[in-house]
């Protein structure tokens, strides 16, 4: 389809036109034109973004039905979209993860930082998992898994369309095979010295949490001789790198029996299941009960999911952050270690802090922040979009 066969979207004459031009990548509905001709664009089509007066911006995948209407795909206005293009973004994104890991186990593009407007894919070796939470790459699917296995040579192709993020695209939540047979078992991961059991499709999100590679590396360095406390471990998380690093025992918590299955199962393939103990029950209920009956460990962790998922949740998440600071500080020894993670891009980093800050200090307990820490590098940032920066992991000495 060429440049005039492609229908056009026009900003509001009050919309920011600078910051489209220096590249942010994301229009939403209030900033539109949204006569009738537009709304009966159909969603994953290609259009062309305008200014006010009509002056072109740049290529756009459209969804008239997501608050996110446009998401700018090239700056190029004749190119094409098609299995060239993936290819060759999918190159590039490969060859930065070649470059920063040994093993074929990191995320392999993680949306708009790689240019994939709204697709994730994650890599397990041989097997990959595409979550397509934008409109565009729902209609692209067989040729973003034709070019991801040009590319990569993977042999067994998921897609994962769970989520909040296809819901408010319009998207329905059906898993589905792209190609080859679904592992039957949990797929081992070695991060940090540990091995992790990923279960691609019965697991949470795409199986595993790459992002904090990382932050598990610097934990690790704590966790020589400790007695350690991880709290919603998912599948061993932070208390598997602490056992790699020379903990002397780690009790995981999870509210999920089948999570801390997998993290037992890592544990056992880690060489490390006898200093391995898990208790499944809500974190909080646990804390609480661990603080009755006088436990103290000497690295706590804990690393919740999404407390501030948007916005209007903001609020109410960071007391819950603070909440649970405050709960956990309250375990950990003197001289000890707590470690604090959110995911939530709502709240960001200097809220986290305070909220977390506040947390101890009601706790009673006198701090010193240590390190900070982000995603891992296959987890680039968009650094127009903050929402790619979620990640957050404080850790402090008490």
């Amino acid at each position: 389809m060429i440049n005039s066969e492609r229908p056009r979207i026009r900003l509001r004459p009050n919309a920011m036109v600078q910051k489209f031009r220096h590249g942010f990548p994301w229009v939403y509905d209030n900033e539109l034109v949204m006569d009738r001709r537009s709304r009966k664009i159909a969603p994953g089509s290609f259009a062309v973004l305008e200014s006010a007066v009509r002056q072109p911006l740049a290529l756009v995948t459209v969804n008239p039905a997501s608050k996110i209407v446009a998401r700018v795909l090239a700056r190029d206005l004749e190119v094409q979209i098609d299995q060239d293009w993936i290819t060759a973004r999918l190159q590039k994104a490969l060859a930065l993860r070649e470059q920063l890991y040994d093993a074929p186990f990191y995320r392999l593009v993680h949306a708009e930082a790689d240019g994939f407007p709204g697709v994730i894919i994650d890599r397990f070796g041989d097997v990959a998992v595409i979550q397509p939470n934008a409109a565009w790459a729902e209609q692209f699917i067989d040729v973003l898994c034709a070019a991801l296995v040009a590319v990569t040579g993977v042999t067994c192709v998921l897609k994962n369309a769970a989520g909040r993020a296809r819901s408010l695209e319009g998207l329905d939540g059906e898993n589905a095979v792209l190609l080859g047979s679904a592992p039957k078992h949990p797929i081992p991961v070695g991060m940090n010295g540990a091995v992790y059991m990923a279960d691609l499709q019965g697991g949470q999100k795409t199986g595993i949490f790459y992002d904090q590679r990382p932050n598990h590396a610097f934990a690790a360095k704590l966790a020589k001789g400790a007695r350690v406390l991880d709290v919603f471990s998912h599948v061993g998380g932070f208390g598997l790198a602490a056992l790699a690093g020379g903990a002397s025992a780690v009790l995981s918590v999870d509210g999920s029996a089948a999570a801390l299955e997998l993290a037992h199962q890592g544990a056992e393939a880690s060489g490390v299941g006898a200093q391995f103990e898990t208790r499944k029950g809500d974190a909080f209920e646990v804390l609480g009960t661990l603080a009755e009956s006088g436990a103290r460990f000497d690295l706590v962790i804990c690393d919740p999911p999404a407390f501030a998922s948007s916005k209007p949740a903001l609020e109410a998440g960071l007391r819950a952050y603070e909440k649970l600071a405050r709960m956990a500080a309250s375990l950990v020894q003197e001289g000890g270690y707590l470690g604090l993670c959110s995911c939530s891009h709502a709240a960001d980093l200097a809220r986290f802090r305070s909220a977390s800050i506040r947390g101890i200090g009601r706790a009673g307990r006198a701090s010193a922040l240590i390190h900070t820490g982000f995603s891992g590098p296959d987890h680039p940032v968009h650094p127009h979009l903050a929402e790619s920066s979620y990640l957050k992991a404080l850790f402090f000495r008490l």
